[in-house]
């Protein structure tokens, strides 16, 4: 095997030394954003599928722009940006998905069961499509848009469902984006309540 040239060798140390002072991945923020329920139960409340209709609520599908820790900007009908050093704490699906189920849980007295509970005790079944959880640079307004489908107890009808809310954005940066967003998200959650209860 032949030694390495001597400049070879030097560019090589170099990029080696260089190699501990270059980060590739950007800076996280000081804190990560997150969704919490308006309407939960109260700590302590017990239920059982004994005495209340059960339902699984799934992790909705979501469009690319929604599928990393980010919040997208609408900046026009074909371009989207995202709000500079704002990170959800998980998946914006996840974390509405979890929204949905604690207010689905207060509201209608269903007990709320993971995919192993729900094989042994099967009961509604509410999936979808999180359609948009971001702001809109033209109105500013974060906006929240969800396509609901729900199975109900027993039967293999499908229902579908529209559900969107709005709510201004005071400054389209990480705390005035995630207020605005958690405001809206409340507000399909406690739509989707009502419609799976009735």
């Amino acid at each position: 095997m032949r030694p390495l040239p001597l400049k070879a060798f030097a560019a090589f140390a170099a990029l080696a030394s260089l190699s501990g002072c270059i980060s590739l991945a950007p800076k996280p923020p000081a804190s990560l954003l997150t969704i919490t329920s308006t309407t939960a139960l109260p700590a302590g409340q017990d239920q059982s599928s004994a005495n209340a209709a059960t339902i699984i609520i799934q992790v909705p599908a979501v469009s690319q722009a929604l599928a990393g820790n980010r919040i997208p900007v609408q900046i026009n009908q074909t371009s989207i940006a995202y709000v500079p050093k704002a990170l959800w704490v998980e998946p914006p699906a996840r974390l509405f998905a979890r929204l949905v189920s604690d207010t689905v849980a207060a509201k209608t007295g269903r007990v709320v069961l993971s995919v192993s509970q729900f094989r042994a005790d099967p009961g509604a079944r509410l999936s979808g499509e999180l359609r948009s959880f971001g702001i809109d640079a033209g109105s500013k307004q974060a906006v929240v848009a969800f396509d609901g489908s729900l199975i109900r107890d027993d039967k293999n009808v499908i229902e579908k469902k529209r559900f969107s809310a709005s709510v201004p954005v005071t400054a389209i940066d990480a705390n005035g984006s995630a207020a605005a967003l958690n405001q809206a998200a409340n507000q399909v959650a406690g739509e989707v309540a009502d419609w799976v209860g009735k």
